[in-house]
């Protein structure tokens, strides 16, 4: 590694070519003003950036960087560009508890289209009713609106299996973006064709040409086949399966470790035969889809990259069905890093989205990730150890390969600015701002008021409590029940009680006591005898903030219903009961413990209002939905 690193003359990952437009290595390309929460980049005139561009004490070199070639289903034109396929919003959504509502998949797709991915996999529109107009909403707006300096619209995807129901409600999804795409999949190893599907090789073949043919049939020019559990398929079947539906249309043709049991040089050369040995590949992308299982799905990605696929299927975070899926940042930051060694491979990703797009995802899925995650982890860049300290403070590449602030990320003590009680509105937008948020004036004011209340607690806030408090406020999903008060007696003298006071969906104040084993317990008793829905809680965790007794307290919890089973799994068919997960943040743990659960309930409420809504719709008739 270290003979690597002086003889490209490279310190960090900065000097990599970008894609989009020439840079100097040492400033950051700034980000567009984002609405609504999302991130934008500190402006180009704050003093900070030459600042940290100093520290850095980084070479500036000049580079041109290559631009995302036009979008063809079938080819891409520069054979060193990798089309990004995230699935975030479908198989990251399968993780337990992380169900979205209609309205944060909106929002995360509409970041996933400022990052630059150049697919979006918005879900599994024959799983419900609300999962169908999800995917409709995103296809309407994201798919029809053009984001940063070269105008990407990004491609929006609906996953089905092979039949006609999945794939008549998939198009029925996608079709209102400018660049519709139906994804449809069957198994082809031999334990799935035979304990799954109980159906012959002949027939899945005639299965999946057919199934193609009648996707293209529909008016789709970009149609997505994947032969699932393709890792542990025979690979003559694999080969012909594959020439048979791209006679019958398919432009990309996904190869799916769907267990994750191939080794890096197993996959890779996968691909590698894939491409040698199927009939008529020219004529279509290879695309790769690697779970985690064995803790290999970002490097067989790479594997697969370096063997010739042109497509790799990833989610923001690495989540995902059990172990999870390759994850974006990873997958991306390491080409960047290392394209020298990947044959000039380049991604047309904006990485300084990457940190803002990992937040959202954590709260809106309700997944948060390990310190120790790569890229994205509370420790990717920090160093406590005495000589790594001694090496940064001497020079930032002896143990940085990437640059925080390539992938959004900006250290708090780069800046000058201390927030506390006596800060006013101007203070805390800029160190907004610094912190990589743009929110509208009324998020604002919802946040400011939020802000008052720690500030008269705390002596100092930090940039921790800042981003705790914004995500509780922001990142919310619609607000059918709100807390107005909560008080709770606990201790060894007598049973736990507590008091809840909400506002209900009607606007009335509703008020209910109960006792439990704990404050908590109490408390959520108290919501249940309000809200009066059934709910089981599956999970409760509790982390703090920053240090000290007056940290603030972020609460993760998920929960789920029997009432609400209207789903179906994208891989089983099988109808499933939802998990739902919540947020929530405050100095009291028994306030931050109701703030989440009250975020699950909502998110509850609103998944079961959609299927109500949806209901009620006459067949055969449609609704467009966007925000």
């Amino acid at each position: 590694m270290a003979s690597a690193l002086l003889s490209s003359a490279k310190p960090s990952c900065a000097s990599a070519p970008r894609p989009h437009a020439p840079t100097l290595s040492c400033f950051r390309a700034v980000a567009p003003r984002l609405p609504r929460g999302l991130a934008a980049a500190a402006a180009a005139t704050n003093p900070s950036v030459s600042r940290r561009c100093r520290a850095l004490a980084r070479p500036v070199r000049a580079s041109l960087a290559p631009r995302r070639p036009e979008y063809v289903p079938s080819r891409i034109d520069d054979p060193n560009y990798v089309r990004i396929f995230d699935t975030t919003l479908r198989d990251g959504e399968q993780s337990p508890g992380a169900t979205m509502t209609s309205a944060e998949k909106l929002v995360v797709a509409r970041q996933l289209a400022r990052l630059g991915v150049d697919i979006i996999e918005a879900g599994f529109p024959a799983s419900s009713p609300d999962d169908l107009d999800a995917v409709r909403s995103i296809a309407i707006e994201v798919g029809n609106t053009p984001v940063g300096e070269d105008g990407h619209v990004p491609v929006i995807c609906g996953l089905s299996r092979c039949n006609k129901r999945d794939i008549d409600a998939a198009w029925e999804a996608v079709r209102h973006a400018r660049r519709p795409r139906i994804h449809t999949f069957i198994a082809t190893s031999e334990i799935h064709m035979q304990h799954k599907l109980r159906k012959t090789p002949e027939q899945v073949v005639s299965i999946a040409r057919e199934m193609v043919a009648y996707a293209r049939s529909l008016g789709c020019t970009d149609v997505e086949f994947s032969p699932e559990d393709a890792g542990r398929s025979n690979r003559e079947f694999l080969y012909h399966i594959l020439e048979e539906v791209i006679k019958a249309g398919a432009t990309t043709l996904n190869i799916p470790d769907t267990v994750g049991y191939t080794l890096p040089y197993e996959f890779g050369k996968l691909i590698a035969d894939v491409k040698a040995n199927t009939p008529g590949i020219e004529n279509a992308i290879i695309s790769t889809h690697c779970q985690n299982d064995l803790g290999l799905a970002t490097a067989n990605t790479l594997a697969g990259a370096h063997a010739g696929a042109r497509q790799l299927e990833v989610t923001v975070n690495g989540i995902g069905e059990r172990a999870g899926n390759a994850s974006l940042e990873e997958v991306v930051m390491a080409i960047k890093c290392r394209r020298e060694l990947l044959g000039g491979l380049y991604t047309g990703i904006n990485s300084q989205h990457i940190t803002m797009s990992s937040k959202m995802v954590q709260e809106h899925s309700g997944l948060h990730v390990q310190p120790h995650k790569a890229i994205v982890g509370a420790n990717a860049f920090a160093h406590e150890s005495g000589i790594h300290q001694d090496g940064m403070l001497k020079y930032k590449g002896t143990y940085e390969i990437i640059s925080p602030d390539d992938i959004g990320l900006i250290r708090a003590n780069e800046f000058g600015i201390v927030l506390g009680k006596l800060s006013g509105r101007h203070a805390v937008r800029s160190k907004l701002v610094e912190l990589g948020y743009e929110i509208t004036d009324k998020e604002f004011e919802d946040f400011f008021k939020r802000y008052k209340e720690v500030a008269e607690k705390k002596k100092r806030v930090t940039d921790e409590d800042i981003e705790a408090l914004l995500s509780d406020e922001i990142f919310q999903p619609k607000v059918f029940w709100s807390l107005v008060d909560v008080q709770a007696t606990c201790g060894t003298l007598g049973l736990s009680t507590a008091t809840v006071k909400l506002i209900g969906p009607d606007g009335e104040e509703k008020i209910a006591c109960s006792v439990g084993t704990g404050p908590v317990d109490a408390a959520y008793k108290a919501v249940d005898e309000i809200i009066q829905i059934p709910t089981v809680l599956r999970e409760y965790g509790m982390t703090s903030v920053t240090e000290g007794i007056d940290a603030i307290a972020t609460t993760r919890v998920v929960v789920t219903t029997g009432d609400v089973n209207d789903s179906k799994h994208a891989l089983t068919g099988h109808s499933f009961n939802r998990a739902f997960s919540g947020s929530g943040a405050d100095m009291d743990i028994v306030v931050s413990s109701v703030r989440a659960y009250l975020s699950a309930v909502n998110k509850i409420s609103s998944f079961v209002g959609a299927i109500k809504a949806s209901s009620e719709i006459p067949h055969g008739k449609s609704v467009q939905t966007a925000e």
